[in-house]
């Protein structure tokens, strides 16, 4: 279990807000050094706490969402289905679930050709047995 003190967790904060943030404009934010900074957000990459550095993009164009529910093969490992899906352009988000299907991945695009080139790739991966897609129609807040 990786052990986060009160700094490392107000840098990931900082880091989900904006992760392009400078390392100086964070160790000042922080108080501490450039490289202090440095060095705290290596470690939380090599202990996994950090998985990846991202983006938030904000399509011009409406975008369209759907849940694509996927049966995997027995005799496939889950996780590794699941790695293959999320590796996919247009994966929003990939969660191994209980219950009828074994995976739920988000899609987003800008068409319904979009969804329907990423549900395709989704069916060419080994494993993946059938799928069955939810279109969002409206999203409630």
């Amino acid at each position: 279990m990786v052990k986060l003190d009160d700094i490392d967790k107000q840098i990931l904060e900082i880091l989900k807000k904006n992760s392009r943030v400078k390392y100086t404009a964070l160790a000042q934010i922080v108080g501490v050094t450039e490289g202090a900074v440095r060095r705290r957000i290596n470690r939380l990459v090599r202990d996994g706490v950090i998985k990846r550095f991202t983006i938030e993009v904000v399509l011009p164009e409406p975008s369209l969402r759907a849940l694509v529910l996927i049966s995997a093969r027995t005799s496939y490992p889950l996780p590794m289905v699941s790695e293959k899906i999320r590796k996919l352009p247009n994966i929003e988000a990939v969660y191994e679930v209980s219950g009828l299907y074994d995976i739920v991945a988000i899609i987003k695009g800008a068409s319904i050709s979009d969804l329907n080139n990423c549900i395709d790739e989704i069916r060419k991966i080994d494993g993946v047995e059938s799928t069955n897609t939810l279109v969002v129609l409206r999203e409630s807040s």
